[in-house]
């Protein structure tokens, strides 16, 4: 019989796996709207992440000083995560993941199709429709998408390596604002599920861990926060705490006190 008290090895605690991919860091990190290059990357070195999440479309790839982001990513031994941020359709994704495939020569994609400028929630028909082709062109797709159990279940039926539900808007750093369906959705699918958007602070990491996610995946709370290096550092050690806490099993809530003492034994 298994000794519950012993502690939990921390390859069990931290390692997973995406695609055929094995990580020790559960943080994912973009790398847009930092102030510069320089604390992008003090940032994710002190986030301790090994993907960072590069748009195809909107992000300078170089800075005022000639430096090229992904050389320094490369330098850091960080796999690039291209996604297709700012697509509005399944063929301008479509085209993106390709361009990403043929200039970074990777199979990696975070499949972002969104619907509006104004919410930027995804367009599930499109997405859908984009993850499908992708797939069977031999991409290892990330789907960036609403937190609706049905849309994550057909995500991974179709083959997608994770499945990415956002916690709120993106950039609105509100927080996990459905809880319930997240939890529905770690009950349904069996890829690596990840939070993608809406983290705003290191505590909004922890109960997206602490629901069973695989892992978090964040760009605003960090590169807007007033010291965006102490915040990664900050998110590192949330998804770190809410891992285990998933793992330990949290108590039942209860309406009313129970004692956390014994009752026998004691003095009359």
């Amino acid at each position: 019989m298994a000794d519950n008290r012993q502690p939990l090895k921390k390859q069990k605690m931290q390692e997973f796996k995406i695609a055929d991919q094995t990580y020790t860091s559960r943080l994912l990190i973009g790398t847009a709207g930092y102030p510069n290059f320089h604390i992008m990357t003090e940032s994710i070195a002190a986030s301790g992440a090994e993907i960072a999440t590069v748009s195809m479309r909107r992000v300078k790839f170089t800075d005022a000083s000639g430096e090229n982001l992904f050389s320094l990513l490369r330098e850091r031994d960080m796999t690039i995560l291209p996604n297709t941020a700012g697509c509005f359709t399944a063929k301008d994704a479509i085209l993106t993941a390709n361009l990403a495939r043929e200039a970074l020569g990777t199979v990696l994609i975070k499949l972002e199709v969104i619907g509006d400028d104004q919410t930027l929630f995804p367009d599930v028909e499109q997405l859908l429709s984009a993850a499908e082709t992708l797939v069977k062109d031999g991409f290892t797709v990330l789907p960036y998408c609403n937190d609706d159990p049905i849309t994550c279940k057909k995500l991974e039926d179709i083959g997608c390596a994770a499945v990415m539900p956002l916690g709120a808007p993106i950039g609105s750093g509100m927080g996990i604002r459905n809880p319930y369906n997240i939890q529905i959705i770690r009950d349904l699918v069996e890829v690596p599920l990840i939070v993608d958007a809406g983290v705003g602070t290191a505590s909004d990491a922890a109960i997206a861990m602490e629901l069973g996610c695989d892992g978090v995946l964040l760009n605003t709370a960090v590169a807007k926060a007033h010291r965006p290096v102490l915040m990664a550092e900050a998110m590192r050690k949330a998804v770190e705490a809410g891992r285990a806490a998933f793992l330990a099993g949290r108590i039942p809530r209860k309406l009313y006190a129970t004692a956390s003492s014994p009752q026998t034994g004691m003095i009359d």
